[in-house]
């Protein structure tokens, strides 16, 4: 099988841009930078480092020193932004480094922020609200459809859909799954729930009784079987008056309510009820009269 149509996901960040777009200085050899030149990356799709991980990474630091070099860019004379590797950044901080070794690129606001995202995601550092948040935040940014998202990343459309629905559940639910209280498997079966307050209650059970996603979805399952969703009810288009003034005429006529409908097509039937047979009887002799 051909190997050319592989996802960028797979071929690391050079693959996402262009070398035209990313003319790099000093990329073929590593600069040591100083740590007070060095500027995160505000857009950077990761908000939580674990506290206990980092003072872990800056002890190895210690000892080992910097083995992967950071990817910087430069945004001012002799100023940088983080491209990728803040987190190992942070540990160097904590380990009362300087400098840090570290590659420069050139790339726009644009790119900067795809590349933390696509290495984030290599990494498996995001949680699922984090990528969320990613993807929507490219998406408003540079007015990207779901598919040109798609063929930006690498990720399937499905995959972003999926996630971008998950900033419909709850705030309580997305911190939830942040913290790792409940999983993806848990956060999509709380998306077969229309209403919030259902999605909470299901919600607390789970971190109450450890429901797995499996139990999760049968309750789920249950709940939208005993409370199905009402579909909306087909507003009948309004009757013209002239057509309310003739069935009003017939009603009088034959001395019963008469019933009437008629569709947009102007196609409709009258129905004259009666309720005995002696009543059916009046009607016919009022047809047998029209003959006269």
């Amino acid at each position: 099988m051909s190997k050319q149509n592989k996802s960028p996901l797979g071929r690391g960040l050079d693959a996402l841009i262009t070398m035209e777009d990313l003319k790099t200085n000093g990329t073929s050899s590593i600069n040591e930078v100083e740590l007070s030149k060095i500027r995160p990356n505000p857009d950077q799709p990761r908000t939580v480092f674990d506290q206990e991980a980092l003072e872990e990474l800056a002890a190895s630091i210690r000892a080992l020193g910097m083995v992967q070099p950071v990817t910087l860019r430069e945004i001012d004379t002799d100023q940088y932004q983080i491209i990728s590797g803040e987190r190992r950044y942070r540990a160097s901080l904590l380990a009362g480094l300087t400098t840090i070794p570290a590659y420069v690129k050139k790339a726009s606001d644009e790119n900067v922020m795809e590349m933390a995202l696509i290495e984030n995601i290599q990494r498996e550092d995001l949680n699922s609200i984090e990528i969320a948040l990613a993807f929507q935040n490219l998406i408003d940014t540079y007015q990207l459809t779901q598919d040109k998202l798609s063929e930006r990343i690498g990720k399937k459309r499905a995959t972003i859909a999926n996630f971008l629905r998950l900033l419909k559940l709850p705030a309580e639910i997305q911190m939830g799954l942040k913290d790792k209280k409940i999983d993806m498997g848990h956060a999509k079966a709380l998306l077969g729930l229309e209403d919030p307050a259902t999605q909470l209650m299901v919600y607390e059970q789970i971190i109450q009784y450890g429901f797995s996603v499996r139990r999760t979805e049968e309750i789920i399952r249950e709940l939208n079987s005993e409370f199905p969703v009402k579909k909306p009810k087909k507003i009948k288009p309004e009757t013209p008056e002239e057509y309310r003034l003739l069935k009003d005429h017939l009603s009088k006529f034959f001395g019963t309510k008469v019933l009437f409908s008629c569709d947009e097509k102007g196609k409709g039937k009258i129905t004259i009820p009666f309720d005995s047979e002696k009543e059916m009887e009046r009607i016919v002799r009022v047809f047998d009269s029209l003959k006269k």
